[in-house]
């Protein structure tokens, strides 16, 4: 059975009626594609809590559908560190499905829930469901652009650069709740986070949050927590006309 968790809607998800995040790799799969895998690997979907590592290290086999929640990446090339968020609908791991040893280091940012699929079985699926594989290179495809547009703007104004990165985060693992309509959580990044996925000074950060907080009014900011109030005026940041 599915782990019983209450912040995650189990049923709806399994069962295909939960919109996921566009340009994730579920958003992309076909609707009859989807139970395939649920009757599959549904049964091992597992939670892993905050700081928790997912097991996708040189000798693990899976690759990983995020159901719930948010993780952290890092990779380590030549010396430095790259740190890129991932969210509900995405697949982890990607790397294994052609070089079984491939690694990276994931650490759930919140209470995650995953779906942790085969490698070999897996690389059998996409060979026998075509729409699936397309499915897999068009989120990928996404996610890179999205990696572009958050990330790799160095020279736009820290402010939109922040900005940017919580209207992604709040697309791809914020959470809401009839008693705050309009208003998003995103729960487990901290500045520290922001500040490395973005190679940005940490007091660049705390300024931008602080300017987003209670200049604009568009957020409020607790640790490990930011909430956006005001969609529409971070948005406006984040593209002036």
């Amino acid at each position: 059975m599915p782990p019983k968790v209450d912040a995650f809607r189990t049923l709806d998800v399994l069962k295909g009626r939960q919109t996921m995040p566009e340009g994730s790799f579920l958003d992309h799969l076909p609707g009859d594609t989807w139970p395939l895998l649920v009757r599959a690997w549904g049964s091992d979907a597992r939670v892993y809590e905050r700081d928790e590592e997912l097991p996708l290290g040189p000798d693990d086999r899976h690759v990983y559908i995020v159901l719930g929640g948010c993780v952290l990446q890092e990779r380590f090339p030549l010396g430095t560190k790259i740190t890129r968020f991932r969210g509900v609908g995405q697949l982890l791991g990607e790397a294994k499905l052609i070089e079984p040893a491939a690694s990276v280091r994931t650490v759930c940012l919140t209470t995650t829930w995953v779906m942790p699929c085969p490698v070999q079985r897996m690389n059998v699926l996409l060979h026998q469901q075509p729409d699936a594989q397309l499915a897999l290179l068009r989120s990928l495809e996404d996610r890179n652009r999205s990696d572009e547009r958050i990330y790799g703007t160095v020279t736009r104004p820290p402010l939109q650069r922040v900005g940017s990165l919580l209207l992604h985060l709040a697309d791809v693992a914020g959470t809401s709740s009839a008693s705050q309509p309009g208003h998003t959580t995103i729960l487990g990044p901290t500045q520290r986070d922001i500040a490395d996925a973005l190679s940005m000074g940490m007091s660049t950060v705390e300024n931008a949050i602080r300017s987003l907080r209670d200049t604009h009014r568009a957020i409020t900011s607790k640790y490990r927590q930011f909430v956006v109030t005001d969609p529409s005026a971070l948005h406006d940041i984040v593209m002036p006309a």
